[in-house]
């Protein structure tokens, strides 16, 4: 998140820096219609009382093409066939000085705008009576509507490389505008280029991110400059570094794109847009970051204190939370009510405002569910190996929290019990960031489930984030934050799988598939396509492709089947076979999410092709087959490579609570540490416990390995021997 810009809409005083890639185009020539709509943006400013200074670079440029072509108009063709030298800056910029100033006097002009042109070298700063005949000029032009025109006087420079000389006072256009800024008091200074600011990256790659605050100790050994000016003598390395001077003496500095029909005026007016450089940015960011980082340490700190107390008073505080839930249930609902009639209020989707309310008997059956977690065996330091690896040397593999979690999860306040319920139960630290539709819901329901932690542990166990601006931050600390588990859109998935380091479990599709097989009982069947499209259209197990065998179309059983969908209020359409059989509009794309009363139907060969049909357009989620034959089902089973596979069921139980889970926290795609609805289990890693006697390797001369698994009886830990796995030695 970055720091409110709105204060750059008091800036009195503003300089804008023109560069040679902005008043020039690719050619050499001038790009007079940009320059125009820059000065008309200089107009606006003016006439709103602002005062405008102007530094432009472009007249070496100007210069070198205008002197290219005298030179080809004077020359044989004979001169022509000679290798040509490269034309001096200097003479360019002499040539180029007065066409530059010719056509903004004459742009200006045409906008009632007077314009006066400075020429300035670096030499001339170090005399102080000239700095002070300088502001008293420029504070006489601009007190007179008159627009300052500066450029460095490349024409007589005695630096001979000015781009790489940095012992005078500047050393090019972008270090004098951020000379300028200082010397004549600026409240802002615009640097303007040919990209939209400063990126991690070269603009080019995709995987560049738009810097918007620049942090000097941060960003310095991170962002990779590209090559300087096509045509002038700068880039920006050039800009970087004038902007952090002039940043640092106190002027804010924004670097953005010139190309931007009202880019000037939108930094004005204090949009997020380019990059910023301010003096104080470091502590803006370090502020948030500490913020959001302690409130990430205090989660793991109270998980570590939740992992100390007995298993007994673990499971006490899930069933204090589930007692909390139950009295505070009128005041919970009267919350949610507001949401909902918000949301209702704001035109938001009626699929979504259902998922939203917390309907009569919800909350008690919350609390229910709170308390079957609690009856679950104790998952923290289960055993789940143990192996002698020598004599008097035992390994013990065993279950333990994974630290602490970041949950994004939509707008069904339901989800934050669940949630935080798995999180007690299972010992980790938890951050929360619900939907705004839910918000009144999440945070009553967030206070009532804190209060009900005991002291020993603190609150802090269970973070609520409010600003979806957080996230950001959130997901840079890779170093505190153990998971993220995003539940939302394809959308929000994606971004932050692309915006964070911190592992992200989750599935960015739910394109759920019904096979109904040539030996399908169509009763059955038809009961199951219904179920599993109709009982909750927008959830991610809802199907979303519906795959007939080719045998049943004679029979009728596929016009049957998509007019049973049909006479329940679900839109169907067709692949390319079953568009034209069914008379029903042809689906756009078979990988496609509905997330309403929407389907696709297409016929397939056999149960083969159902299998290439899921692998090439699913997503890996649920997916089921309708079949008598036990043959045919097991081929499916097998053969399908997605998370959760359904024989003769809906797809509408792919779920943590009716998987026996308890609850879930998501449903994993992922093929990596949890798959399917994401329960306890999904919620654990292991540790490693080995112990011995006084043990030492010492070369392995005196160990003699056995490596004989063992038996766990029972909790006391007596151990029983199985036959031995491996001997020898490591």
């Amino acid at each position: 998140m970055d720091h409110s810009r709105a204060f750059l809409k008091h800036a009195k005083r503003v300089i804008v820096k023109v560069g040679t890639a902005v008043v020039t185009r690719t050619d050499g020539r001038l790009a007079v219609g940009r320059i125009g709509s820059l000065f008309e943006q200089v107009k606006e400013l003016i006439a709103e009382g602002t005062e405008v200074i102007l530094v432009t670079s472009g007249a070496i440029g100007v210069g070198r093409q205008k002197l290219r072509y005298q030179r080809l108009m004077n020359s044989s063709f004979a001169d022509l066939q000679k290798p040509q030298v490269e034309l001096d800056g200097k003479p360019c910029a002499a040539v180029g000085q007065s066409g530059l100033m010719a056509l903004y006097d004459s742009l200006l002009t045409q906008l009632d705008v007077q314009s006066s042109q400075i020429l300035v070298t670096d030499r001339d700063f170090s005399n102080e009576d000239f700095r002070k005949q300088l502001s008293r000029t420029v504070d006489v032009l601009l007190a007179s509507r008159v627009v300052p025109v500066f450029n460095e006087n490349d024409a007589i420079s005695t630096r001979k490389a000015p781009y790489e000389d940095s012992t005078g006072i500047f050393w090019d256009n972008d270090s004098l505008a951020g000379l300028l800024a200082v010397e004549l008091k600026a409240d802002l200074l615009i640097l303007l280029s040919d990209v939209e600011g400063l990126y991690s990256g070269p603009p080019s790659d995709p995987t560049s991110k738009l810097i918007h605050t620049y942090l000097r100790g941060k960003h310095v050994d991170t962002i990779t400059f590209g090559e300087k000016s096509r045509v002038g003598t700068g880039g920006m390395t050039a800009k970087v570094f004038a902007a952090w001077t002039a940043a640092s003496a106190g002027v804010p500095v924004v670097i953005t794109s010139g190309f931007t029909a009202d880019g000037i005026l939108r930094v004005v007016n204090g949009e997020r847009i380019g990059t910023l450089f301010h003096k104080d940015a470091h502590l803006w960011i370090s502020k948030k970051e500490a913020s959001t980082r302690q409130m990430a340490a205090m989660a793991r700190d109270a998980s570590r204190r939740l992992q100390k107390i007995s298993t007994f008073e673990r499971r006490k505080v899930l069933l204090d939370v589930a007692d909390a839930l139950e009295a505070n249930d009128e005041l919970i609902r009267s919350e949610n009510n507001l949401d909902v009639q918000a949301a209702e209020s704001s035109g938001v989707e009626k699929s979504l405002v259902a998922r939203l309310k917390l309907k009569p008997g919800k909350v008690a059956s919350l609390a229910k569910a709170v308390r079957t977690l609690a009856d679950m065996d104790e998952p923290i330091g289960k055993v789940l190996s143990r192996m002698e690896i020598a004599e008097g040397l035992i390994l013990d593999k065993s279950t333990c929290p994974l630290g602490v979690l970041l949950i994004i999860f939509e707008s069904r306040p339901d989800a934050l019990v669940q949630i935080a319920a798995l999180s007690i139960r299972t010992g980790n630290g938890l951050l929360l960031k619900g939907g705004k539709e839910a918000a009144r819901s999440n945070m009553i329901l967030h206070k009532v489930i804190t209060d009900a932690i005991p002291q020993s542990v603190g609150r802090e166990l269970i973070g609520h984030i409010t600003s979806r601006d957080e996230i950001s931050d959130l997901l840079k600390l890779d170093d505190v934050i153990d998971l993220v588990i995003p539940r939302g859109s394809n959308k929000l998935v994606s971004q932050i799988k692309e915006s964070t380091k911190i592992p992200v479990l989750g599935h960015s599709d739910g394109i759920c598939h019904v096979f109904v097989d040539k030996y399908a009982d169509l009763k059955k069947a038809e009961k199951i396509v219904i179920d599993a499209k109709v009982d909750y259209p927008a959830a991610c197990n809802a199907m979303e492709t519906l795959l007939v065998h080719e045998d049943l179309v004679e029979s009728g059983a596929v016009g049957y089947l998509a007019s049973s969908l049909e006479s329940r209020g679900v839109k169907v359409y067709g692949g390319s076979k079953a568009s034209e059989l069914l008379s029903v509009p042809k689906a756009a794309d078979f990988h496609f999410e509905y997330n309403a009363l929407a389907c696709t139907v297409e016929v397939v060969k056999d149960v083969y092709a159902a299998i290439d049909h899921i692998h090439s357009y699913g997503s890996a989620h649920t997916d089921c087959i309708v079949t008598e034959d036990q043959k045919n089902a097991e081929v499916f089973l097998n053969q399908i490579d997605s998370a959760v596979i359904i024989h003769n069921a809906s797809t509408r139980f792919c779920d943590g609570a009716r998987f026996g889970l308890g609850a879930e926290v998501g449903i994993s795609t992922g093929r990596i540490h949890a798959r399917g609805p994401v329960g306890v289990e999904g919620l654990l890693t292991t540790k490693w416990l080995l112990r011995g006697t006084g043990q030492v390797v010492d070369g392995d001369c005196g160990v003699t390995y056995l490596h004989k698994e063992l038996n766990i009886a029972d909790d006391k830990g007596t151990l029983h021997s199985k036959d031995s796995l491996s001997n020898g030695t490591a």
